[in-house]
């Protein structure tokens, strides 16, 4: 059985690009350094996972954008902290908000994305074999990712009050926690409404290649 490179072709490379690029940049002078890591390394994290199982796991073209545009996202609320994002400060002016809503449009990515990789890992291990299921275990699932991650938040604020301040980006909104999961949960549901047609023939063509060749051969080309 042949095995699939890690994002090979210039689709893959391109994407890698894009990723150290930012990255890079992520790292320069960020606004505070402990917060960029605590930021960051779910993005780090998330590249070597996609290493280590892309050779016998590749996922779907569209899943694949989905993470990278994930991560710049991270890296930009780690360079410059989620309450600061300059281009967030301009269209505040724009809307008259009375705070950075940045960190909203992350938290609304937080269950966008993760719902199409739980999709795609649902559907390609059968592990949800009566459609009409698959949609509520989803958001499910991306429900208890945000409030995972506002466990995570309330952890760091206990650990470290000055660092938690940038982490947590709360703006002095009291109902921050509340919002952020309510995001999340309506960033998978529009997912779901959205890519669900596009997501499934991405997956039909891998099975299609899969059963034609017998192995596990790049599918981002």
């Amino acid at each position: 059985m042949r095995q699939a490179r890690f994002l090979p072709g210039p689709v893959g490379w391109l994407w890698l690009l894009i990723y150290v690029g930012v990255l890079i940049w992520s790292g320069i002078e960020p606004y505070d350094r402990l917060t960029w890591w605590m930021e960051v390394l779910p993005a780090m994290l998330g590249l070597a996972v996609l290493a280590a199982t892309r050779p016998y796991f590749p996922l779907t073209p569209l899943v694949y954008v989905l993470i990278l545009l994930f991560a710049i996202i991270l890296m930009i609320g780690g360079h410059y902290t989620y309450a600061r994002v300059p281009a967030f400060d301009v269209i505040g002016d724009w809307f008259g908000w009375p705070r950075n809503n940045f960190d909203k449009l992350g938290h609304f990515l937080q269950g966008f994305v993760p719902a199409m990789v739980a999709r795609e890992i649902l559907l390609r291990f059968e592990v949800v074999r009566v459609r009409g299921w698959l949609a509520p275990i989803i958001l499910a699932i991306c429900l208890a990712i945000s409030a995972l991650y506002e466990l995570i938040e309330w952890w760091a604020a206990l650990v470290n009050e000055q660092a938690a301040e940038s982490f947590l980006g709360t703006q002095g909104y009291v109902w921050d926690t509340q919002s952020d999961m309510g995001l999340a949960l309506l960033g998978a549901a529009v997912a779901l409404l959205t890519l669900s047609r596009v997501h499934d023939r991405q997956l039909a063509g891998i099975t299609q290649r899969a059963r034609r060749r017998g192995d596990t051969e790049d599918y981002l080309q």
